[in-house]
Formats: C-alpha cells, structure tokens, sequence
C-alpha cells in the first residue's frame, strides 16, 4: 500500500515523532493542547455526553484527548500512525493507569475492519495535518454508531488565522514550533461542513475556540475566524 493510499504525509509524522518525548510536558510545544483539553472535554460532554460512551480518538497522539475521556468514565481506542507517540501514550497510561487501548492503524483501514462500532469518534486537530482530510472524515462517519457523534476540531483558513495561528503562535509568542502548520491545509467552516455533509453526516453545531494572549486563558464562543469545533451527528 502506497504512502497516499493510506493518506498519511511523511513529513507530518516525522514533525511529531521528533516532539514525541515532549507530549506530556505541560510546558511544552504541546502546552497548548494541554490547555484546551478541558475545553474540549466539556463541548462534547455537552453534545453527546462522555461517560459510559464508547469513544474513538483519530490521530490520538501522546493520548492527552484519549485519557481525558477516559477519566471522566468512557471506554476509549486511540489510533495514530506515529509509533513514537503511542509508545509515549502507552508509558504514560503506566503512570496514569487509566485504560486506553492505543492502536496504530489508518482510520480509513479501520473503518472497513470494524464499522459502526463507536458511540462518538473525534478527530481533533489532525485534518488540516494529512493530505485528504475528506477521507478521514468518511471513516469516522463509517465507524460511529447509528445515531452516534463525531466531533473535529481544526483551524480556518483566511488572512486572521494565519496571522494569529501562523505567525502569532509559531514566531512571536513561540508557543508551537515552527513549520507546525502548513496555511495551505487549513479548512474552512463552510469546506468542512461540506466535507461532513457528503459523508453523511449532520452539522449540529460549531463554535470557535480563542486564545487571549493577555490573559493566556482559552475559551469557547462564536468567533471560529481562528480556531474551531463542529458537533456532527450519524442520522440513524
């Protein structure tokens, strides 16, 4: 199977493999993530409810979305392509002992094995990170439940989300390392609820996720110029 048949970027994974020591460092590169979690946690707790649920986690990581859900009670499968994360989420899960089975395998591969076994899938902050992100969203379409959730996170394209998510946190607020996003790749709202609808998924709900460097406080609202959510829901 070819590289663009698993539609994985060589390159991506390569980026995060050499970060992956870093992933439980709250002081980290992966600092950010660490703060929005809870975020997150809550915006799907308020759509489809976390305990009790059976979750997929695409593009898992270090396992930070992964162990949150599974302290708040539900059962959680983490899938990722880079090795060196999940070695990383698979140690700390020793120290946290909270049970996640992490799994590397393409999502797409997984969907054709294991449809429809999952109450809610996420997929967050990883479209805008491989090269057909229509593909992933299909999967995770295939893999939840009738009546089930899917929730994607990731980053609009346009002049003020590069400014603040390219140049502000990348170059002068140094909170990611550089080369972390490619603009290109960015998706709008619009594209992606596009995306979700020819899947056959419903659009239930999006929302902006903003960042105020004053404060250093995220928080969620209205405004998804930057950074954004989308609740979708699996007709029955």
């Amino acid at each position: 199977m070819t590289e663009r048949q698993i539609n994985v970027d060589s390159a991506e994974i390569a980026k995060f493999s050499a970060l992956a020591h870093k992933w439980w460092d709250k002081t980290s590169e992966f600092k950010p993530l660490h703060e929005i979690n809870p975020l997150r946690l809550d915006y799907i707790d308020e759509f489809a409810g976390i305990h009790g649920k059976s979750f997929l986690d695409v593009g898992c990581g270090g396992g930070i979305l992964s162990e949150g859900l599974a302290e708040r009670g539900a059962t959680v499968t983490g899938i990722d392509l880079a090795e060196k994360s999940l070695k990383v989420a698979k140690m700390h899960q020793m120290e946290s002992g909270l049970a996640v089975e992490y799994r590397c395998i393409p999502v797409e591969e997984l969907a054709e094995s294991a449809p429809e076994s999952f109450d809610v899938v996420t997929c967050m902050e990883m479209l805008e990170h491989v090269p057909e992100p229509a593909s992933v969203i299909a999967a995770c379409m295939r893999l939840a439940k009738p009546g089930g959730w899917v929730f994607f996170s990731t980053l609009n394209r346009n002049a003020k989300a590069y400014l603040l998510a390219v140049i502000g946190a990348e170059y002068v607020l140094n909170m990611l390392p550089r080369g972390t996003h490619d603009y290109a790749k960015f998706i709008k709202p619009s594209e992606l609820g596009r995306m979700a609808r020819l899947s056959g998924l419903d659009t239930v709900d999006v929302r902006g996720m903003h960042y105020n460097p004053l404060t250093q406080i995220y928080s969620l609202g209205g405004d998804t110029d930057v950074n954004y959510l989308m609740a979708c829901r699996k007709p029955l």
